[in-house]
């Protein structure tokens, strides 16, 4: 795979400078420590290896990542590992990817207050899935799913959403049964909508009861709670969107799709076309247009706002799990719905992949082959030390 012409990254070393120096009162610690991680990413600063074929004797300088979860450059190796530990998780059944979205008024609170309403989101959609699948009406069952928080659209700004990828089933009250969807059908949407949007407003309103919300700017009115119930009221009669995409065709497109959906940060390299004369160009869906592919420019320091949107704070979870891949019984849950499917239980050596081997996979490029002679393996024969010139503390643990 050729790397991108252009990077975040690049973006960040030419134009990160100016804009801290214009706009540092607004960035949060969090934001600051995204934008220096991604500067120094793969560069001296950080140290690294030095690595030489063992057939044609090239050299390369392997610096070292900077493993902060919004850089574009460090999702691929993470994305492997954390595939290989789902992968012995799939379940012979049907899968299905439902997305909840909140309407305008919720997420312009939502960015003044992101760990409190990402936390609601994703408790909400989690318990509007849960419920209408264990209603006798509906499945009757326990079913088994994991979230994925997003907070962007195709052209950066800020809308929050969660990707569920659903198994179409689950275990009976008792545990005895496995219990499967109709082929090709979940659970009803317009159902599903309903009782998110309840829960959803419910859980905001203790939120705001609770004193547990900030308003600032343009959202300092809401302090007062009259003024900010009059501002959920159009949410209240709104259909809010809870949309069922067709379901996988099988197993290995949903390793497919959680291989590539997963890890997304807001924009990708490969979606850069162009950074000149202070300008960023990028490449996006309009899907107000049936998802025709356009191009955007922006200033250098709108790219940066917008991208700089999209940093979580710190330690919150993007990825969580539910029902019986409930991270407390999942192993012995798991095993009964293998069970009762008829399914092997997995073996340490099928469920354990060299991350080497699934990262080529994905994404068509090898960590060990030679770029230049195709035949031999890079070896590390020389340890390179982090710069003396910039130490900088900034992996992201979070």
């Amino acid at each position: 795979m050729d790397r991108p012409k252009f990077e975040v990254a690049d973006v960040f070393r030419r134009y990160g400078a100016a804009y801290r120096q214009e706009d540092g009162a607004s960035l949060s610690t969090a934001q600051r420590r995204v934008m220096t991680a991604i500067e120094a990413c793969r560069t001296a600063v950080l140290g690294g290896h030095l690595e030489q074929c063992d057939h044609c004797g090239h050299r390369r300088n392997a610096y070292n990542s900077c493993a902060n979860r919004h850089c574009p450059k460090c999702q691929s190796l993470a994305r492997a590992k954390w595939l290989e530990d789902r992968r012995s998780e799939l379940l012979n059944t049907q899968y299905f990817h439902v997305v909840f979205t909140v309407p305008e008024q919720i997420a312009s609170i939502a960015y003044q207050n992101k760990r409190q309403l990402y936390g609601i989101l994703f408790r909400a959609a989690a318990e509007t899935l849960r419920t209408i699948a264990a209603d006798p009406k509906h499945l009757g069952a326990e079913i088994g799913f994991f979230t994925v928080l997003h907070t962007w659209g195709q052209n950066l700004l800020h809308h929050p959403h969660l990707h569920c990828v659903v198994a179409g089933g689950g275990l009976s009250a008792d545990g005895t049964e496995w219990i499967s969807c109709r082929a090709g059908f979940f659970l009803p949407v317009r159902v599903l909508s309903q009782l998110f949007r309840r829960l959803f407003l419910q859980y905001l309103v203790k939120a705001f009861d609770a004193d547990n919300l900030e308003f600032f700017s343009l959202l300092e009115a809401l302090r007062d709670r009259s003024t900010f119930l009059d501002h959920l009221a159009p949410a209240r009669e709104l259909e809010w969107v809870v949309y069922a995409k067709r379901p996988f065709a099988g197993a290995e497109q949903v390793l497919d799709y959680v291989g590539r959906y997963t890890h997304r940060v807001a924009i990708s390299n490969n979606r850069l076309l162009n950074i000149e004369n202070d300008k960023i160009a990028f490449r996006y869906k309009d899907y107000r247009h049936d998802g025709q592919n356009k191009t955007m420019t922006l200033e250098a320091d709108e790219f940066i706002r917008r991208f700089l949107l999209h940093v979580l704070p710190e330690g919150l979870q993007r990825i969580r799990y539910y029902g019986f891949l409930g991270n407390r019984y999942r192993e012995q849950k798991l095993a009964r719905c293998r069970k009762l499917l008829g399914m092997p239980q997995p073996t340490t050596g099928e469920a354990i992949k060299d991350y080497r081997a699934r990262y080529e996979e994905l994404t068509g490029s090898s960590l060990c082959e030679c770029p230049v002679c195709h035949q031999g393996r890079m070896l590390v024969i020389e340890i390179v030390p982090r710069s003396l010139h910039r130490q900088m503390a900034i992996r992201d643990t979070s």
